[in-house]
């Protein structure tokens, strides 16, 4: 028998520590010889806190939502009952999200120890950089990831053999490879996951790419918000030097490259590559003017490539797989697979692994299991602040880069944010803009200002004080600031609006002509309302309105004085008859 407990951030969020200390104390209370396994996160955010089990024959048991309370019926399982766990395992249906994903990226997360360098060689890691190593050079190298299609993962999309060989052929004693392990997409946490889960294959990944370009640094450039990353991290660093993977002469070979972690405050501008390379340098992180390219001067002004950890964490497994098996997932413009930060209104959350060629609906319904409590679907936002809103009826739009480009929206890192027919587009559109103007490094007027000036129409149109050519202003200032900006953050961020009023327009119109917002989420737009017919005057509504805006005498009809109501929605959800409507 063997256990292993997930403890990405999702599962220690869940209490998966506390679970892990229960089933460990148990244990020692029958002197079982038995001792968990930390794995990290598989995926399956939605059922953590999980716990596997692996009987005497190798059959996996999975059990979810799993308290410190079921702790002796785990230790009673592991004793051999395993019934004792029957009511703890996963569904069929909950099986199901795992079955249409190709995991590479993702391939050992959830699987292995990420503390144990150990665990990751007994899946074949390391071989990889074994292999050039002994028989190949950085130009075969390069063409094996150009054979593969494998495009940056990072937002753009850019090929990643071209920006590698471009380093390769710039001249200098100095070169760097760097990793931007910097996301900041709201609802995005693919990059945190796969560090926390599966560390070596990013410096494997990476210490490939050093070898291609020529560099004999790499830096991997992380948020401080993502602490449990840097721990193992870290600690894979120090593993993968000890056993010779990193530093002088590798694997006694010629090459020679170290690694090392940068911690940044966690700007968003950060993510875009010269603005990261500022803030490595000790510099406020704002974009620089290109060309040139950091392949010709990046940190340091020497030669620098920049890719993100889902890019990296493909390379070994290209590698040892070789660059055609990559190249036949996927489609002719989008080659291979890519990972998905799967959230909001949907039944399992969670990060999810695809070919690219699947649709939205495949991703959404068929391993999302599609929306929470019998909701309509009604759009899904694409690639964070940089993304766009793509609608209900475009829910068969292939995943590739040119076809959802096409929508308005943008791959972006992959996040994925599905919305319900109770989301208000306007106010979504907001959250974003919001979001870019704070974000703003502020260098270029057109974004500095621009953003600003778009957040303050968008406030003004949901708290309903929208006015006639707010949406044709909100165009042509959507069209300034991507003609204007000087970086990706300012080009990118009108999508949300450009992409909500291309297919949503009616929503704009209803909340500016007649001040009401159709998904009822406004609060500044609803009118709370009892129906006398149907009011029973139980009181209930009266006695918890937290400003006494209802009133009325027992068994008798009340009503709502709509000046005093703060639409806080309680009356609404204590309402035991239904009276009381939102209009």
């Amino acid at each position: 028998m063997k256990i292993v407990i997930g403890q990405g951030s999702c599962g220690l969020a869940a209490g998966a520590g506390k679970v892990f200390d229960a089933v460990s104390e148990e244990l020692k209370k029958l002197n079982s010889d038995i001792v968990p396994g930390v794995v990290g996160c598989i995926g399956m955010c939605y059922l953590e806190p999980i716990v596997d089990i692996y009987d005497d024959n190798g059959a996996l048991h999975r059990l979810v939502c799993v308290k410190p309370t079921d702790a002796p019926s785990i230790a009673a399982a592991l004793c051999g009952d395993l019934d004792a766990v029957k009511s703890l395992e996963i569904s069929p249906e909950d099986s199901s999200f795992l079955e249409k994903q190709y995991r590479i990226a993702l391939r050992n997360c959830g699987i292995i120890d990420p503390c144990s360098i150990d665990a990751y060689i007994s899946v074949g890691g390391y071989s990889s950089i074994t292999k050039i190593l002994s028989s190949m050079t950085p130009e075969a190298v390069i063409d094996e990831i150009k054979t593969s299609g494998l495009a940056g993962r990072g937002g753009a999309g850019f090929p990643t053999w071209f920006k590698w060989n471009a380093a390769r052929q710039s001249v200098s004693d100095h070169k760097y490879m760097i990793c931007n392990a910097d996301e900041g997409d709201p609802g995005a946490f693919m990059d945190r996951a796969v560090i926390e889960s599966d560390p070596h294959s990013l410096i494997e990944g990476m210490l490939i790419g050093a070898y291609a370009i020529g560099a004999e640094e790499m830096i991997v450039y992380v948020r401080a918000e993502y602490p449990l990353a840097v721990i193992r991290l870290k600690e894979a660093i120090k593993q993968a030097r000890e056993r010779g993977y990193l530093g002088k002469n590798i694997l006694g070979s010629s090459f020679s490259c170290d690694m090392r972690i940068k911690m940044g405050a966690g700007a968003f501008v950060c993510g875009e590559e010269t603005a990261l390379i500022e803030s490595l340098e000790g510099n406020r992180g704002m974009p620089r003017l290109k060309p040139p390219f950091p392949a010709q001067s990046g940190y340091k002004s020497e030669p620098s490539n920049i890719n993100n950890v889902e890019t990296f964490a493909n390379i070994a497994w290209i590698i040892q797989n070789g660059g055609e098996k990559f190249a036949a997932l996927g489609t002719p413009d989008s080659r291979g697979t890519k990972v998905f930060a799967l959230t909001g209104k949907i039944k399992r959350g969670g990060l999810v692994e695809v070919p690219m060629g699947m649709t939205l609906r495949d991703v959404i319904f068929d391993i999302g299991g599609g929306l929470r409590d019998g909701r309509e679907f009604k759009a899904v936002q694409l690639g964070g602040p940089s993304g766009g809103c793509i609608p209900a009826s475009l829910i068969d739009t292939v995943i590739d880069y040119k076809k959802l480009g096409a929508t308005g929206a943008i791959m972006g890192s992959g996040g994925m944010v599905v919305m319900d027919e109770g989301t208000c587009m306007v106010g979504m559109a907001k959250f974003f803009l919001d979001f870019t103007a704070k974000e703003s490094c502020g260098k270029c007027v057109h974004c500095r200002i621009g953003t600003k000036r778009m957040q303050e129409i968008l406030t003004r149109i949901v708290e309903g004080n929208g006015r006639e050519g707010d949406i044709d202003l909100l165009l042509e200032l959507c069209t300034a600031i991507k003609d204007g900006a000087l970086c990706g953050l300012g080009q990118t961020a009108p999508n949300p609006v450009l992409t909500t009023i291309k297919y949503f327009r009616d929503e704009y119109e209803a909340h500016i002509n007649d001040k009401k917002c159709p998904a009822h989420e406004c609060a500044a737009l609803l009118t709370y309302k009892i129906d006398a017919d149907k009011c029973r005057g139980c009181t209930l509504c009266a006695k918890n309105c937290p400003v006494e805006a209802i009133n009325g005498q027992l068994k008798a009809a009340h009503t709502i004085d709509t000046e005093k109501c703060i639409r806080c929605g309680q009356c609404v959800k204590l309402c035991k008859f239904g009276a009381i409507s939102i209009e």
